[in-house]
């Protein structure tokens, strides 16, 4: 059965191809009454310092922010970095498709499904328990416009391997950006020197509801290509 295809499940997953495909960026659905074991936090980014990096030299940096006038002020920041990327305006298109719809697409290309949870997150980021924000510390290297993927690349699988760890403990998460259009602002907030720079913003709380299903996702064939562009993910069987 394709992944497409299986069944949500209830409670934490229990084979590693259901937590990896059923870690969702959860923005409706995070528990903000119910406060984090931090305990479980750290566990999470113990777990995550496991990911690849460029030559192991573990640059990282992992900000982890409970406090709640903190949590308030880097809220602030989060919401004005949204309204600005996607002004009220772009509500009609909710509105118009009842704040529900899959194929229905606002502003950006973003569907109004998703636009409508990004709006509820920024508009309660402030009362998420727990804010993660996993940093790079790059030294003397400057980020360039060119191709940034070997620097990214020793922070976003870390980031994405927490995520992963706190789904296996009954934590929802949600991958967000969004802050970083404002990134000094929050890089002041916290004390980071110049040469740290932020990779995300993860919002981290238990869930409610039972449990997460595959989402989505295009055909594997529209975009697997076999030896070069024009070659096509279908193959014969083995040897």
């Amino acid at each position: 059965m394709s992944a497409s295809a299986r069944p949500p499940r209830v409670g934490v997953p229990a084979t590693p191809d259901e937590l990896l495909t059923t870690t969702r960026s959860v923005r409706l659905r995070l528990d903000l009454s119910r406060p984090v074991d931090l305990d479980q936090v750290r566990e999470c980014v113990e777990i995550a310092l496991q990911a690849p990096n460029g030559g192991n030299t573990q640059r990282w940096h992992w900000l982890v922010v409970v406090e709640e006038g903190l949590r308030k002020r880097i809220a602030e920041v989060y919401r004005r970095s949204f309204e600005a990327r996607y002004p009220p305006t772009a509500a009609a298109g909710e509105a118009a498709a009842g704040g529900t719809s899959v194929g229905a697409v606002s502003a950006g290309g973003v569907s109004d499904r998703m636009l409508a949870g990004g709006r509820h997150l920024a508009e309660h980021l402030h009362e998420v328990p727990v804010l993660v924000i996993p940093c790079l510390e790059l030294g003397s290297r400057p980020l360039t416009a060119a191709n940034q993927a070997g620097v990214w690349g020793s922070l976003l699988p870390a980031a994405w391997s927490y995520m992963l760890a706190a789904r296996a403990r009954g934590l929802g998460t949600a991958w967000t950006t969004v802050h970083l259009d404002a990134e000094q602002e929050v890089a002041d907030l916290l004390g980071l020197p110049g040469d740290v720079r932020q990779g995300a913003l993860i919002p981290t709380a238990h869930v409610l509801g039972d449990g997460f299903g595959p989402a989505p996702r295009r055909p594997v064939d529209s975009v697997l290509h076999l030896d070069g562009w024009g070659g096509t993910g279908r193959g014969g069987g083995g040897a």
